[in-house]
């Protein structure tokens, strides 16, 4: 496995992990909707704000991250991967790309959510906390700060 920054060659893997999980994200329930997120990751991948892990040349786990905002995007990992470290692996080299000495926000799901239970141990083992409720593509979600 190799820890890479996301290249437009890589759209097409990429694209295939992000059907695989599109279902454990709000935004991406139709065709145009995963559309659209393509054309934002290859933003993102020109910005080298795009993380992905690879095995041989298959896209296994990505990350988006704005330094604008100074905020992790999207994260996400091949089901027949997880538990490998591989979101770890992801969220540190992200965090390494922030500004440290700012708050550093990442929006995931509600804590009696089902989905957030891995996303929100992971936050909460790199020091991040809970703040504001919010909502996104019109479900509930919950802001977490990673404060400097």
């Amino acid at each position: 496995m190799e820890l890479l920054f996301g290249e437009s060659t890589d759209i097409v893997s990429w694209m295939r992990l992000v059907k695989r999980v599109s279902r454990n994200f709000p935004g991406l329930e139709t065709t145009e909707s995963i559309d659209e997120h393509r054309d934002t990751v290859l933003k993102f991948m020109e910005k080298k704000q795009a993380l992905c892990v690879k095995s041989k040349e298959e896209i296994i786990g990505v990350l988006l991250f704005s330094r604008k905002r100074n905020m992790i995007c999207c994260l996400a990992v091949d089901p027949a991967y997880r538990k490998q470290g591989i979101a770890s692996i992801l969220l540190g080299k992200a965090l390494s790309e922030l500004d440290g000495h700012k708050e550093i926000t990442v929006s995931t799901f509600r804590e009696k959510d089902e989905k957030g239970i891995a996303p929100r141990a992971l936050y909460k083992k790199f020091g991040f906390e809970e703040a504001e409720l919010t909502e996104e593509f019109g479900y509930p979600n919950q802001v977490f700060v990673l404060s400097p």
